[in-house]
């Protein structure tokens, strides 16, 4: 079997291709739709054999092109957690970071664990992951610049330019909401998922748009607790022989964006959706802190959301819940 890692980076990537006989073949290619050609064409050369599993980390959108390639070529693609990788790395005493040794390194994680492969998104929703995403960017420079006119600067000139882009940004948020609601109303399916995730009292149609995109499939999760995982919301125990003894805390191993985009809706939750409200009493009597009981709000959230779309019912109270 052919490992192939792959360290990318925003203009280029390092490719290492592993062969079974372990010697090393490695390339610098052009992280562009002309440099994807070309390491398909020298990934075909150096293992005509058959198909090559590739492995990348998750690096946002910088890697989504060549994964696409690839896996549309017939090679087997997975993406991983730069966590898998650092530790890994640590595993290993490595010393040396360079693009070609990370590449190489990869790789080897590819061989040592043969991660689950990775399949492309629906073009569907890639559009409305794109599209999420780009809200996002755009609520985060108004924050900066809100920030900026917060702070009072004495310039009239520079005031009413902070005040110029921020109506910009509003006026172009604005466009772009309305561009998702009608990408809901152009896929049916789309829709019926997010009217399902609203039917969940604290989660509003921005924080349904945003798991839609982030989360992609839900068949990929075969339980909620891997899907709580993949956002990053499940505890970490801290404890090791007599002298630590730290407190249960989140993981925060999986996407950011979810987890920010939980916070609010986790806080309407525990007023005012009952199974969290019970899931908050219970844990106020055992005397949790304040925060812990937000994060497990959060976690609940992740669990009714995938049970809704598991099941394809909208939520219901009264129904049984397994934690």
């Amino acid at each position: 079997m052919f490992f192939l890692g792959i360290d990318i980076a925003k203009r280029t990537m390092a490719v290492a291709l592993l062969r079974p006989d372990g010697k090393w073949r490695s390339k610098s290619v052009a992280n562009t739709a002309d440099g994807h050609g070309a390491l398909l064409a020298w990934v075909g050369h150096h293992a005509p054999e058959g198909p090559v599993h590739v492995c990348l980390e998750a690096t946002g959108t910088y890697g989504t092109a060549v994964a696409e390639t690839l896996h549309d070529a017939g090679h087997r693609v997975s993406i991983v957690n730069p966590a898998a990788i650092e530790a890994f790395s640590r595993s290993r005493l490595s010393r040396t970071k360079t693009d070609p040794t990370d590449a190489r390194l990869i790789a080897q994680f590819c061989r040592a664990h043969e991660p689950a492969p990775w399949t492309p998104l629906p073009r569907e929703l890639r559009e409305l992951q794109a599209l999420v995403r780009r809200l996002d960017a755009l609520e985060g420079m108004r924050q900066q610049e809100r920030n900026r006119l917060e702070a009072a600067p004495d310039s009239a000139v520079v005031c009413a330019s902070i005040q110029h882009l921020l109506d910009t940004l509003d006026d172009e948020m604005t466009a772009l909401k309305d561009q998702i609601h009608d990408h809901f109303d152009r896929h049916p399916p789309l829709r019926q998922q997010r009217d399902l995730l609203t039917s969940i009292p604290g989660i509003g149609a921005a924080t349904a748009a945003l798991l839609l995109a982030e989360f992609g499939l839900m068949r990929r999760f075969a339980q909620a607790r891997q899907c709580a995982a993949f956002v990053g919301v499940v505890p970490r125990e801290r404890r090791s022989g007599t002298s630590l003894h730290g407190k249960p805390m989140l993981s925060k191993l999986g996407s950011a964006a979810v987890r920010k985009a939980l916070y609010y809706p986790a806080l309407t939750a525990l007023r005012c959706n009952p199974i969290v409200i019970a899931l908050r009493d219970r844990l106020r009597r055992k005397g949790k802190h304040p925060m812990a009981i937000v994060g497990a709000a959060m976690r609940k959230l992740v669990h009714l959301a995938y049970g809704v779309l598991k099941t394809d019912h909208p939520f219901d109270p009264n129904f049984s819940q397994t934690r």
